[in-house]
């Protein structure tokens, strides 16, 4: 069973830094390049969303419009751990982030880790 082990969330003002980890383990007969990795994130009261998913397999990947050119998403084969970069950050940035695995981006997550929190202050 895939486990995902988020952390580097935290309070950051308005326009800073942050990256995020992923450590993944447990894969099972399967390996990290198996894997997608995607990040998501829900703010309070609104549903969860999509923001980057990387393939592990191919380096594909995809962001969604509202991280555009501020977040980056990169992988580490020697320690199974993917990394959200995050850049310019603003408020509505503010959400508890998780990963999740799965086989492709857009498809299925199998594997959700526990979140991290991340709050922009203005």
């Amino acid at each position: 069973e895939v486990q995902l082990v988020e952390s580097g969330g935290g309070l950051v003002r308005t326009g800073g830094s942050l990256r995020l980890s992923c450590e993944t383990s447990g894969f099972s007969g399967n390996t990290f390049s198996d894997y997608s990795i995607g990040w998501f994130r829900q703010a309070p009261g609104k549903e969860r969303e999509a923001v980057s998913c990387m393939s592990n397999r191919d380096g594909y990947i995809e962001h969604a419009e509202a991280v555009k050119g501020r977040f980056t998403i990169s992988n580490d084969y020697a320690k199974n751990t993917v990394y959200l970069q995050m850049s310019a950050l603003k408020p509505e940035d503010t959400a508890v982030y998780y990963c999740a695995a799965g086989r492709i981006c857009g498809g299925y997550f199998e594997a959700w880790g526990q979140g991290t929190p991340v709050t922009v202050s203005s």
